[in-house]
């Protein structure tokens, strides 16, 4: 199978997909730890071109992982043509996880990559790979410490390609989920030092459920306490603070939230800014437009 370029890409771009390619088809056998983003799947789609019947993907599955995103990860595997399974991760039983520390995100790869050795190993000492990106490398990202703890390889990262140019690449091979929001776990709905439970992230994920089916493809619903803040790109702020001007329309959206346990909602007039709960760390780099956590 062979993925092959419907435009043409930067010179830049080119080197670093021929570059992915050659790497790939170095690897007899391979994992994909895979959850379905715009990264691991191109990851995934190079993978299947490179190695075959010798590519696996599995996605770690939790209530950190919203229903609809696991869903679109079957699908997109499906596409790609890769075998793909499930896997059972258990975080939220980890105290370094569910205390909800900074480091947290260090505990849910451990937790996922602990998973994943038997596997790779079952399947012939496989690579695990993942689908960290050179602007990964940059952030916040206590789980790549883990990852590289167990010998987990991010190719995009080792070829120097950052978001845009996985964006990029994933269009000019005709992925169709090329501009896919990005969709960090559920966990990172709530401030470090809140504690997480399966029943928080459920209602998070059926919070955010309930805009997506209302025309809101980009969005998080972040909670500060028992308050829901509803973050919508900047670009989309306007449209919706006039929709929610109608008296029915807000009752709707504030009666569902309050079904669902909030106390209160709230709309973030900033908007939609990746890594906002992370301003109260040491600044690793400016807040960025929302393509992260």
């Amino acid at each position: 199978m062979t993925f092959t370029l419907l435009e043409r890409l930067p010179p830049s771009l080119e080197e670093g997909l021929e570059a992915l390619r050659q790497a790939m088809a170095a690897l007899p056998q391979v994992v994909v730890a895979y959850s379905g983003g715009v990264d691991s799947a191109l990851v995934a789609c190079l993978a299947v071109e490179q190695c075959g019947s010798a590519a696996l993907a599995i996605t770690g599955v939790s209530p950190a992982l919203a229903p609809h995103l696991r869903q679109e990860a079957a699908a997109q595997a499906r596409w790609l043509g890769i075998a793909h399974r499930e896997i059972a991760t258990a975080e939220l039983a980890d105290p370094a996880y569910s205390s909800n520390p900074v480091e947290r995100c260090y505990a849910c790869k451990r937790e996922l990559h602990r998973l994943l050795a038997p596997v790779a190993a079952a399947a012939g000492d496989a690579v695990v790979l993942d689908g960290v990106n050179h602007d990964d490398l940059g952030d916040h990202r206590p789980g790549i410490r883990a990852a590289r703890e167990h010998g987990v390889r991010s190719p995009l990262a080792e070829v120097g390609i950052d978001k845009a140019g996985v964006r990029q690449i994933s269009r000019a091979l005709g992925l169709p989920w090329w501009d896919k929001p990005a969709q960090p776990c559920l966990a990172s709905r709530f401030p470090y030092g809140e504690a997480i439970t399966a029943a928080r992230l459920h209602q998070v994920a059926a919070a955010e459920a309930w805009l997506l089916e209302r025309g809101w493809p980009r969005l998080r619903v972040r909670c500060q306490g028992e308050t829901a803040r509803i973050e919508l790109p900047e670009s989309e702020l306007t449209a919706a603070l006039e929709q929610w001007r109608d008296g029915s329309r807000r009752r709707q959206l504030v009666e569902a939230f309050l079904a669902l346990g909030f106390t209160a909602v709230a709309v973030d007039l900033e908007g939609l800014v990746s890594g906002k709960l992370n301003r109260g760390l040491a600044p690793l780099r400016p807040p960025q437009p929302a393509d992260g956590c």
